[in-house]
């Protein structure tokens, strides 16, 4: 077993606390205690449940019909949870299967336990939807583990329902586990899908407080699978590495979930007004296309090819001259002219970080 540094992170370490304008965040606006109107002063700062709070948990499981809080763990954050599947299924030399583009831990972690990866890539002429009949080509005697996200970051595209099902007979068929990242369910604004975890006892559902819910420093995720000795097997982990979650961050993420549509509702309607500025501005824009997101609150446009810049340059010097972050693609294992861009900021934040975009891409130009 063995880390190294994601370029991710190593690019947010650089820049994000250095700016005044992010266009390249993954999450709806953060939340403050004034806003949620929290008082903590009598929570007793205690170790927690191994498993997560018992009440959470089944606040939780409401979310998945026909489970229960059995059927979940509470972890800190969603990266955590991928890290304890991951762990919990996956051996020297074993093979996985990841949707590409995607958050690099799931496959970077896999491959930090020595395994494979291959890439079902998603591509911009396909509208970054999966092609599910590639899978054949890609599985393999030693394939243990698929990996999918819809809503997809950093590309904001979903697959069907029917895509779904699809998937998961797919993965029944070879007795392979389906590890399927639903953070941004809650930011779909047309059809639904159901949790996968309730489709089938091969998924591993996983989702977390910090995109859709605006409270990422609070480190809460979860994952929920109907596999008892998935569950077994990821608790034996858990307590050799963080033990239990933080009580503080539990008891924000159950009273907000007690709630959750109140918070939510305002979040889909900022991200509605806030992807509306953003597609007005690619409508005026001759160097950048992109691929209108469906859900979500991030979209993966790109420079034309025939623009000559260099594209490492563009956002670096966005970043030092005019404050304003937003991702490569090569943080993605992209080609850098992709970068992520995020509107779950404020509106007059997005306006001003998409004309710095342009301001920069002229600099470079002159």
């Amino acid at each position: 077993m063995w880390f190294k540094r994601m370029i991710l992170e190593e690019w947010f370490d650089d820049y994000q606390y250095a700016v005044k304008y992010d266009i390249g965040e993954s999450a709806v606006k953060y939340l403050t205690f004034g806003q949620l109107g929290i008082n903590i002063d009598d929570l007793p700062i205690r170790y927690g449940y191994h498993h997560g709070r018992p009440d959470l948990r089944a606040c939780i499981a409401e979310q998945y019909p026909g489970l229960s809080a059995k059927n979940i763990v509470v972890t800190s954050g969603g990266s955590e949870a991928i890290f304890l599947i991951a762990s919990a299924l996956l051996k020297p030399g074993d093979h996985v299967i990841v949707e590409h583009p995607n958050y690099p831990s799931l496959y970077e972690i896999p491959r930090s336990l020595n395994c494979d990866v291959s890439f079902l890539e998603l591509t911009f002429e396909n509208n970054f939807k999966p092609d599910l009949k590639k899978l054949d080509s890609l599985v393999t005697p030693r394939t243990k583990l698929v990996s999918l996200t819809h809503p997809n970051n950093p590309t904001g595209s979903m697959i069907t329902r029917q895509e779904l099902d699809e998937l998961i007979h797919w993965v029944e068929a070879r007795d392979l586990h389906l590890l399927f990242d639903e953070t941004y369910r809650e930011m779909v604004f047309d059809a639904t899908l159901p949790p996968a975890a309730t489709l089938s006892p091969n998924v591993i559902s996983i989702s977390s407080m910090s995109k859709c819910y605006g409270l990422p420093g609070i480190r809460i995720g979860w994952m929920a699978t109907q596999d008892p000795a998935m569950l077994d097997s990821v608790l034996n982990i858990r307590e050799q590495v963080t033990i239990t979650n933080n009580a503080i961050g539990e008891e924000i993420a159950l009273r907000v979930l007690q709630q959750k549509e109140k918070y939510l509702q305002k979040a889909r309607a900022s991200i509605l007004e806030n992807r509306g500025i953003v597609a007005a501005w690619m409508d005026q824009q001759e160097d950048f296309e992109w691929v209108f997101p469906e859900a979500g609150v991030v979209s993966m446009p790109r420079l034309k090819a025939d623009v000559k810049v260099d594209p490492e340059k563009l956002y670096r010097r966005l970043a030092e001259e005019y404050k304003t972050f937003t991702i490569p693609g090569r943080c993605f294992e992209m080609d850098n002219r992709y970068f992520r861009l995020g509107f779950g900021s404020n509106p007059e934040e997005i306006r001003i970080g998409l004309t710095n975009l342009n301001k920069a891409l002229n600099d470079l130009r002159e």
